[in-house]
């Protein structure tokens, strides 16, 4: 499948979920796992669409460890999220829609960007953003 084929699976998820966040998780261009948000179905405020893909995929793996797992999702991972990409060993991570963007359109988000908070971390996660950026963003319109 191709990335932006993969974003539109995170982007399908989106709208399934309770705020319109959506991820999935590929490896070798393959997707192991998609999750959406489920904060208020499960009064879970850290059920984040990324948590509950990385949750959802370890178990499956019986594994903590994600290396060489790719993260596709509609929105930049918020701190909670890209700290939980790290512990897990995330390799890389396309995003959709940056915070920036969010807080542009109004929406409640805590300024502190993913790759800020990957470059004080113990590891390297590579970041791209932008694809599929109006689809992404449409999802708050």
């Amino acid at each position: 499948m191709s990335p932006e084929e993969l974003m539109k699976v995170a982007l399908a998820e989106a709208k399934q979920g309770d705020a319109p966040y959506g991820a999935a998780i590929v490896k070798d261009g393959k997707i192991a796992i998609a999750a959406h948000n489920t904060v208020k179905r499960d009064r879970d405020p850290s059920a984040h669409a990324e948590i509950n893909a990385i949750r959802f995929l370890t178990k499956k793996l019986n594994s903590t460890s994600l290396s060489g797992y790719t993260l596709y999702t509609t929105c930049e991972p918020c701190p909670m999220c890209a700290t939980a990409c790290i512990w897990a060993g995330i390799s890389e991570i396309i995003i959709g829609a940056s915070i920036k963007d969010l807080i542009e359109l109004g929406i409640s988000q805590i300024d502190l960007s993913c790759e800020e908070i990957i470059a004080k971390s113990f590891c390297s996660i590579k970041v791209t953003k932008g694809l599929l950026k109006s689809d992404c963003l449409s999802l708050f319109k």
